[in-house]
């Protein structure tokens, strides 16, 4: 075994001791000191010694314990004691910086648990060390408020806010929840909020509120991709609608088509076109659905506020105009007071900012 195994200059390895999981190394500082920091003195004497156990970054698979003997000096001319320092180890742990710095890094991808299993550490230490770790990278980062903030959220264990910038495609952060008051609080503490234009989002009624609240000058807009699987999930309703009047082989047939029925038409091909018609002259009601999403929704039909027409529907004073499929069929529930935000989008599109 090469005495350099820890790779350490500071450091004399003394021992090495190896089994199935672990590297045991006794060791000792390699310079010991030589001045009283009190009082300049070279007249240094040995005063007791203090064993210490240090962690160290896994080599070869195996976790590594540096079992140190550190050494109390006198001073003989005041009297005052010294420890030897010991160097290369965090000052609030005992480990090594550099393993203090790799379970940083480790935690981003590896579970808690795995980590105190392969350092032999409690997995309360490696969850401090991973804090320490993010509030540090915090520190190095400054996020510009974004004039076009987007709020969604994503499921990690529980759905959990996700604040974005559109116009640079970056994630400004992800917070504990989704709730009104969280969500208000994080609006609430960003600096230059006031300078917020846009805020795109789901129907999610608190993120709403919340952005209302604190930044009552931003215009809250209703993401399209939303409007759009809305009209999608009417559409596969109006198909499911029907089925009860079809015989199995009709029924089958209509659930291979399912897929032709939320295409585009410019992306259909001759046989999809060709059973398409064919669906939509046997049976009215689908074809009714199909047209409505084909107006509303498929941006190939005229400028974009015509393909949004969908989003104008909803939008119109007290959601006036029912679409006959989906009030035959209850399709779709409109969502409420929601007209403005959605008004907005057909503007931001008419201007050609989206």
């Amino acid at each position: 075994m090469p005495t350099n195994i820890l790779n350490l200059p500071d450091y004399k390895i003394i021992r090495v001791e190896e089994n199935d999981h672990d590297y045991h190394i006794t060791a000792e500082i390699s310079n010991a000191p030589t001045v009283c920091m009190a009082s300049s003195s070279e007249r240094l004497i040995g005063h007791g010694r203090n064993a210490q156990v240090i962690r160290d970054i896994p080599t070869h698979g195996k976790r590594v314990a540096i079992y140190v003997d550190t050494r109390r000096w006198r001073c003989q001319d005041c009297g005052k004691t010294v420890m030897e320092s010991l160097p290369a180890v965090n000052a609030r742990r005992e480990m090594t910086e550099r393993l203090c710095k790799w379970i940083g890094l480790e935690s981003m991808k590896r579970t808690f648990a795995r980590l105190a299993e392969d350092t032999d550490l409690d997995e309360k230490t490696i969850r401090n060390i991973f804090r320490d770790y993010v509030n540090e990278l915090e520190a190095q980062f400054r996020f510009e408020t974004p004039l076009w903030m987007g709020i969604d959220e994503i499921y990690l264990i529980k759905p959990r806010c996700v604040i974005t910038n559109i116009q640079n495609n970056t994630v400004v952060d992800v917070l504990t929840n989704r709730n009104k008051d969280t969500v208000a609080k994080y609006l609430f503490q960003m600096k230059h909020r006031d300078k917020v234009q846009f805020v795109a989002m789901d129907m999610w009624a608190p993120y709403r509120d919340a952005v209302t609240a604190v930044m009552p000058q931003a215009k809250v807009v209703i993401d399209q991709f939303h409007l759009i699987k809305m009209a999608n999930e009417a559409m596969e309703k109006a198909r499911k609608g029907i089925r009860a009047d079809l015989d199995l082989k009709q029924r089958r047939g209509l659930m291979h088509d399912r897929f032709v029925l939320l295409k585009r038409q410019n992306e259909l091909t001759d046989k999809e076109a060709f059973n398409l018609d064919g669906w939509m002259k046997n049976y009215p009601v689908l074809g009714e659905a199909k047209f409505e999403r084909m107006r509303d929704v498929e941006p190939d039909y005229g400028i974009p506020a015509d393909a949004l027409g969908y989003c104008a529907f909803v939008a119109e004073p007290v959601i006036a105009r029912p679409c006959k499929v989906a009030k035959r069929h209850e399709l779709y529930e409109p969502p409420k007071n929601y007209g403005a935000d959605i008004n907005t989008l057909i503007e931001l599109l008419e201007a050609g900012k989206l």
